[in-house]
């Protein structure tokens, strides 16, 4: 029985991939890459928001809205790019919650709920 996961003999190959999961964590390199990712589709709604309004609600010609539009993109992909990619790298040293392990309740709470409701349904 391994007494950091309390693990029986039936579910040691799932203990040896849990502890294979907890060695591992994302690398710098995909964090950025994934903030990268998701500053794009962000940046591209921004970008089409800002053009709307300013479009709509100024009195500013085309290439003036295109501008501006741009240059608020711009600052809001540098600035939301840094905190998404510190953000990350906090939440990478968490382990709260990282790995989680289901097969606990999926095993042995619903099989005894399960047994304890069917042994009174037999009682009566």
């Amino acid at each position: 029985m391994d007494k950091k996961y309390n693990i029986d003999e039936n579910d040691k190959s799932e203990g040896i991939i849990i502890k294979e999961i907890e060695k591992t964590k994302d690398s710098p390199v995909r964090s950025i890459l994934k903030a990268f990712s998701w500053r794009i589709i962000a940046s591209a709604t921004t970008f089409l928001i800002t053009f709307i309004i300013f479009r709509r609600y100024s009195e500013k010609n085309f290439d003036e809205v295109i501008q501006t539009a741009t240059f608020i993109t711009i600052v809001d992909f540098v600035a939301k790019i840094l905190f998404y990619y510190l953000h990350e790298r906090m939440w990478t040293n968490i382990k709260w919650g990282k790995y989680w392990k289901r097969h606990y309740w999926n095993r042995r709470a619903w099989k005894r709920l399960y047994r304890k409701m069917h042994k009174q349904q037999d009682d009566k």
